[in-house]
């Protein structure tokens, strides 16, 4: 059970060690409101399967830490998660996107 913590704790840190200490953007709830568009299509959908590249469940967000969601959009954006849709939309983020949607779906 540590040992989940602990591998979990250093995915969610890895790819926010690139911000300078304090420089991560503050995520905001209204304007994640405002760009949830290509994410509720999948993600908003209980028991949703996509069928590209594999057939793959569809997490729901909802609920989820902002940091971890914040964390996972910037490991696809960089290519270290793999999933081929999600990196495309995650490629099309700012850093302020995703600390947006992060706090919008970590408050749902």
């Amino acid at each position: 059970m540590i040992k989940h913590a602990l591998i979990s704790a250093a995915l969610v840190a890895l790819p926010l060690a690139g911000y300078a200490q304090g420089s991560a953007p503050k995520g905001d709830t209204a304007a994640g409101a405002t760009k949830v568009s290509m994410c509720i299509g999948c993600h908003a959908i209980p028991g949703y399967k996509a069928s590209f590249p594999i057939v793959y469940s569809v997490p729901m967000i909802s609920g989820q830490s902002a940091a971890y969601l914040a964390a996972a959009l910037a490991q696809y954006r960089k290519g270290d998660r793999s999933h081929p849709t999600m990196r495309g939309i995650a490629g099309s983020l700012s850093d302020q996107d995703i600390a947006d949607l992060a706090a919008y779906y970590a408050a749902r």
